[in-house]
């Protein structure tokens, strides 16, 4: 792990645990999508989605990026602290129950403790797919070289903060995704699109296996005109072989992250997918 050099009062906050002043940091009053990233390793720590003002001083979000930050008891036995996974490097304070978002969740960072990467900049990218349960494509996704960091959530349909339990009620229209940062110096969109179509079935209608329904449908969320290009390029390589492909190819909405239990799920269960495995089509 490469560790950048700190200034001076980078490592006051970052090393020594200390504070910058309220209203000071320079992402407090920040409003430009993108994602924020650890200022010691580059880590990705939130989206941009994920921030609120809370009026409190410092940067507010409600929740981090799935395995980014962790939790420990602050030495002042009071409060809770959170640092970077990655690198150990001091971010903030988390609270709870203020009711500021429905999430009842506060991280208040020190803007000097991150970095800002703009939305799908040179040297990011993030792509979206659903292919029946997240479960499956989260954990069969995850272990391609180069992605940075793999959620699983909820997309395309018509209600906020969507949850699980509304989203097996088949009534608000969203289905079982997952949103993947990566490096695209280290893996292509197109090699993450082929995997995809490789690891569930593109030819059943609202469902994979035996998990029916519109959240299990087959559909690739584009973040950019490329990647639209790139998805239907496939999907018609894959006609011509004889499959009848009925992945949809719709323009990126809102990406609402699942509940923790579903993230890395079989990681955490040691259990592997039901309805999902590899099968070469390309």
């Amino acid at each position: 792990m490469m560790k950048k050099e700190l200034t001076e009062e980078e490592k006051r906050v970052i090393v020594y645990k200390g504070t910058e002043r309220p209203f000071t940091g320079k992402y407090y009053d920040f409003k430009e999508k993108g994602t924020y990233l650890c200022k010691q390793c580059g880590a990705p720590l939130y989206y941009s989605e994920a921030k609120f003002d809370s009026g409190c001083g410092w940067p507010s979000f409600d929740e981090e990026i799935s395995g980014a930050v962790k939790r420990v008891p602050d030495v002042d036995g009071r409060r809770t602290e959170i640092i970077c996974a990655k690198c150990g490097g001091h971010l903030g304070h988390v609270f709870i129950g203020e009711g500021f978002t429905p999430k009842n969740t506060r991280h208040c960072v020190n803007s000097i403790s991150m970095d800002f990467l703009p939305e799908n900049g040179k040297d990011t990218e993030t792509a979206i797919f659903a292919g029946g349960c997240f479960w499956g494509v989260e954990h069969l996704m995850r272990q391609q070289p180069g992605i940075l960091s793999i959620e699983a959530g909820y997309i395309g349909g018509n209600t906020e903060h969507p949850t699980y339990k509304e989203v097996c009620s088949k009534t608000t229209g969203h289905a079982e995704a997952v949103r993947i940062m990566f490096d695209p110096s280290k893996v292509s969109y197109t090699t993450l699109a082929k995997l995809f179509f490789e690891i569930h079935d593109p030819t059943q209608t609202d469902g994979q296996g035996p998990d029916l329904g519109d959240q299990y449908r087959s559909e690739i969320f584009y973040t950019t005109d490329r990647q639209k290009e790139i998805a239907e390029e496939l999907i018609r390589e894959l006609k011509g072989k004889g499959y009848k492909v009925v992945t949809r190819v719709t323009s990126a909405t809102d990406f609402w992250k699942a509940e923790d239990y579903h993230q890395d799920y079989y990681n955490k269960t040691g259990k592997e997918p039901y309805c999902h495995r590899y099968t070469p089509r390309f």
